[in-house]
């Protein structure tokens, strides 16, 4: 069964910073890309980064400059480091693993999301 599972969220003054941690396990196949989304009270959840086997990463204009996504390969492991956190960061932070089997299939798998709050 595979687990994804987020870490490291918390509360933050604004202009602050947080890692967070992002730890996928027990996939037969291979993770190529890892993603972290953000859902805000009331709103649509939105891609945040995303990082890909080979170190490609794209992010979304809020955060570009500001965040920055890497990968642990050995681990299928991902890490958001956010800086100069702002409030309207205020989200739970989720993590989405996705595995491609040798014939093309490909599996996603969500994290239970860790909350990240900024404020004064």
């Amino acid at each position: 069964q595979v687990q994804v599972v987020e870490s490291g969220g918390g509360l933050v003054q604004p202009g602050g910073s947080l890692r967070l941690s992002c730890a996928a396990s027990g996939s037969i196949f291979k993770i190529y890309l890892m993603v972290w989304y953000r859902q805000a009270p009331g709103k649509q959840r939105e891609l945040v980064a995303g990082i890909s086997d080979g170190g490609t990463t794209n992010y979304a204009e809020a955060v570009k400059g500001r965040f920055t996504i890497s990968r642990e390969h050995a681990k299928d492991t991902a890490y958001l480091q956010m800086d100069s956190l702002k409030p309207e960061d205020t989200a739970v932070y989720y993590c989405h693993a996705l595995a491609r089997s040798p014939t093309g299939s490909e599996f996603g798998y969500w994290g239970q999301g860790t909350q990240v709050t900024v404020s004064p």
